[in-house]
């Protein structure tokens, strides 16, 4: 399942207890207490009578004894908001069960049984979207992690693994449209005007990869032919004015199983693969095996509506999503402590294919720009959690940024250590080994040990440790030999207040400042608390390049020089090195100025020293615009604030922007010549007129921070001119972030113009939540009252109270007017959808990082939600969680 994905923005993205008695806490659930499921369920069979507002499912388990579990003629089938209408036992209605809580309990007396039960259900009343819901006239399913169970009765864990059969029957007008998993093996129409489609997925799966839609949609139809030879059916359904959107998806698709089979050797396994877009979905995407259910996000994309990171973000999602087939569906977890076992590897695997579809270096920045945004502040607050976690109350609540991004960075060190061709004999002997099992997070390891011949024995600390390591780096040089000095340190965290040292690869290069020229590149491996390197041939002191490719997820302290700083911005061969040189050069400066170090002649170098960087990127005829408007952007207010131990939100921001005014007017011409450069660039989808239009947002972007008239009218202009809505979203979000008659002219006509297409009224939303205008708090809370908001939709609820989240600035105000919005939502929206309404908690959580005054305001919310009768478990963990 992919997350619903965190924007790299170039600029600043049950237990319920009676109402009138005390809370009562969730139950916490153990890893180390997990047990086999006492009975398999070989075979399951489900029967529904389609309806709205009444969907009736009757459903046949084969259970047998589990030989590999403790012996028990019990047999526990998870439900949620359900109730047994009958339960037979091998043909027959019997007595022998009773419930517990939301789960029927039935005593078996013999080693093989079948078990017949009838459910009812009324999707359109289904406001989690967990299960079985209605959405727009149609029918879907989400039931990763614990949806199943509000569908039927079953033992709804990933552990037990089972092959599917799925009869579905309804009206022919209402659903003329009947998808499950697996291949469609029969189907047929009844007098009576419904009609039926049968469904059989040979594949054991657990329950909640299970999929069902029913619909009125329109299918954009293909095939792919597999390296065996076999031809696959593809379909991406959506309705129908929203078919022409949709080719980019089915490209997407089809560049996905092609790389999949060269770069992993994994071919797809059924006769069929289906994607179908739901407008109302909680997450990014979900890979149900043969039947993915996308968020229309991530599926609908075309040059007038979706931007440039649009498309990407499409083709990446369809290419997580589809390698899931694999690392997640044929091998699977054996529990969910295990989850970034599938989606970890699976993370790693989608980011190497973005990499190899277009820009390796600018999706490797991307990448990591997103971790250090989401997942360092979560490592470092009171929700950090290793990426193998040890406990939980609410599953949902750990598909997070630790568990994807940091997962994927962990499995990506194993590769950069083993190389990329033992790393893959060692993804071959894991298929190879588990295929058709739930595994572990250690099964994988010791594949990639065995495959790929390392010993990554002190290596699985990543998999128990939560924290950002931080990685400190001196290089002295005496005589011809170059040292440098190493020292690791693994912070505390909630529950591991004592860490122990971690092999981390770093790749580093020493330069010669004389020849701009390195002898190559090496990879130390420090794992111990501290070590030293010698490198000998160095008649003079070499410039260090540490932490190549972001080899390792660290944070690297290093007392390197302003001057070598922008000696490596200017000359260093890897990008991404290239890039932090830059950011580090501009955090250096940054927090001096914050935490007022700095005197007038000391202010005026640092600034000078950036200036002379930044002139230096818009002149470099050697890099393409693409990697040009990365090296651009600026390191946001969120990463500012996490290289401090107590952060104000108001400083980092009036201090950035000041940066950002101070380097728009000094370089103008630059900017305005550049900006002129590419907007003569004409539009197509290839590499150079992507990153002409990179370009012209970034230069509006400094140029409205330091000559806002001037930028106003360019922005203006721009809108007007686009033929594209990268150009139109981009010079919008310039205006709405500036006082300007053109602001409300532009905004009016944007929401006129789209506002019957859902995906764009949502970035009209968005552009104006996480605006940098002075009364960005007064337009989220007019925005809030819109017609077109609701909290009804994930899509929309993350676009205005998100964004605004995202926007520190005014999340930040210092009335506590912003922190009092977000706990207002909370407690809305937790009794409608309480997983969305738990994802709203963390940006709250962050307040004992924050200055005392504003941390107290902080706190006071979170405790007032943690005082509502009825809180969900979701969200009571995560407020339970913030307050410590």
């Amino acid at each position: 399942m992919d997350i619903a994905r965190t924007p790299s923005t170039p600029d600043g993205n049950p237990e319920m207890a009676d109402a009138a008695a005390e809370p009562k806490a969730p139950a916490t659930i153990r890893r180390e207490d997990y047990r086999p499921f006492p009975w398999a369920v070989p075979q399951v069979a489900l029967d529904f009578t389609l309806g709205l507002t009444r969907t009736r499912v009757a459903t046949t388990l084969t259970v047998a004894r589990n030989p590999a579990a403790e012996p028990s003629p019990t047999l526990r089938l998870n439900g949620d908001e359900i109730a047994p209408l009958s339960v037979a036992v091998d043909g027959e209605a019997v007595n022998s069960w009773a419930m517990d809580g939301g789960d029927l309990v039935i005593t078996l007396p013999g080693e093989q049984h079948t078990i017949e039960i009838a459910t009812e259900i009324d999707p359109s009343a289904n406001s989690q979207l967990m299960g079985l819901y209605a959405s727009n006239g149609m029918l879907c399913t989400q039931c990763e992690a614990e949806g199943f169970r509000r569908i039927t009765f079953f033992p709804d864990r990933p552990d037990v693994l089972s092959t599917y059969t799925v009869r579905m029957n309804g009206p022919k007008r209402e659903f003329p449209v009947l998808l499950a998993n697996g291949n469609r093996v029969a189907a047929g129409e009844e007098p009576d005007g419904t009609h039926w489609a049968e469904w059989h997925d040979p594949w054991p799966k657990p329950s909640y990869l299970f999929a069902l839609v029913a619909g009125d949609l329109v299918c954009n139809a293909d095939t792919f032919t597999a390296a065996s030879g076999r031809q696959v059916d593809l379909g991406v359904w959506v309705r129908a004015e929203d078919l022409p959107r949709t080719q980019h998806a089915m490209e997407s698709l089809k560049r996905s199983m092609k790389w999949d089979e060269e770069a992993f050797g994994r071919e797809y396994d059924l006769d069929a693969f289906n994607i179908v877009a739901v407008s109302d979905f909680n997450m990014g995407a979900m890979e149900n095996k043969g039947l993915n259910v996308f968020n229309t996000k991530y599926v609908l994309a075309d040059d007038e509506t979706a931007t440039d990171g649009d498309f990407d973000a499409v083709e990446g999602v369809i290419g997580h999503e589809y390698f899931h087939n694999w690392s997640g569906n044929r091998v699977t977890c054996r529990d969910w402590f295990q989850l970034s076992l599938k989606e970890g590897f699976t993370v790693l695997r989608d980011q190497l294919f973005s990499q190899d579809m277009g820009s390796a270096p600018v999706k490797r920045i991307e990448d990591v720009r997103v971790l250090r945004s989401v997942q360092f502040p979560e490592d470092s607050g009171p929700l950090a959690h290793p990426i193998r976690p040890d406990s939980f109350q609410e599953i949902s609540n750990f598909y997070t940024a630790t568990i994807y991004n940091k997962g994927a960075e962990v499995i990506r060190m194993m590769r950069t250590m083993a190389g990329p061709e033992r790393f893959r004999r060692g993804t071959d002997l894991y298929f190879e080994r588990h295929d058709g099992e739930a595994s572990t997070c250690e099964d994988f390891v010791s594949a990639i040990e065995d495959g790929a011949g390392l010993d990554l024995g002190a290596f699985r600390l990543w998999y128990s440790q939560a924290g950002t390591p931080r990685v400190s780096a001196v290089l002295s040089h005496a005589g011809d030999t170059a040292t440098l000095e190493l020292r690791q340190e693994v912070p505390a965290t909630p529950g591991q207040p004592d860490k122990l040292p971690m092999p981390i690869p770093l790749r580093v290069a020493l330069f010669d400042r004389e020849t701009g020229r390195h002898a190559g590149e090496q990879q130390v491996v420090l794992d111990a608390a501290q070590a030293s390197f010698a490198f000998l041939g160095f008649a003079n002191r070499p410039v260090l390049s540490i932490n190549r490719g972001f080899s390792a997820p660290v944070a690297i302290e290093r007392t390197t020089s302003a001057e070598d700083l922008v000696f490596l911005a200017a000359h260093d061969d890897d990008p991404f090195a290239r890039y932090e040189a830059m950011q580090d050069l501009v955090v250096g400066h940054l927090r001096k100025s914050i935490d007022g170090s700095l005197d007038d002649t000391a202010r005026a170098a640092g600034r000078a020293a950036i200036r002379s960087a930044f002139a230096a990127t818009l002149a470099d005829p050697a890099l393409d615009d693409l990697m040009r408007g990365e090296l651009m952007i600026l390191p946001g207010e969120t990463y500012l604030a996490e290289q401090m131990l107590v952060a104000d939100p108001a400083a980092i921001h009036r201090e950035r922007e000041a940066l950002k005014a101070y380097l728009g007017s000094e370089l103008e011409g630059e900017l305005t010549a550049l900006h002129a450069r590419a907007a003569a660039v004409p539009f197509s989808r290839e590499a150079a007129a992507r990153g002409a239009r990179k370009l012209k947002t970034q230069a509006l972007v400094f140029l409205a921070a330091g000559v806002p008239e001037l930028a106003a009218q360019m922005a203006a202009r721009q809108y007007d001119a686009a033929d594209n809505m990268t150009d139109r979203q981009g010079a919008l979000m310039v205006l709405a972030g500036l006082d300007t008659p053109e602001r409300t002219h532009k905004l009016l006509d944007f929401y006129n113009r789209y506002r019957g297409n859902a995906l764009v009224v949502d970035k009209w939303f968005a552009l104006q939540a996480q605006s940098l205008h002075p009364h960005g708090l007064e337009h989220v809370k007019a925005l809030a009252r819109h017609p077109d908001f609701t909290l009804k939709n994930p899509n929309r609820v993350r676009s205005l109270y998100m964004a605004f989240a995202g926007s520190p600035h005014a999340f930040h105000a210092d009335s506590g007017e912003g922190y009092r919005m977000i706990a207002d939502l909370i407690l809305a929206l937790d009794p409608l959808n309480p997983q969305t309404a738990a994802r709203f908690v963390p940006p709250l959580g962050r307040w004992r990082r924050i200055e005392p005054r504003r941390a107290a305001l902080m706190r006071a919310e979170l405790e007032r939600i943690a005082a509502a009768p009825q809180l969900s478990r979701d969200t009571h963990e995560q407020v339970s969680r913030s307050l410590g």
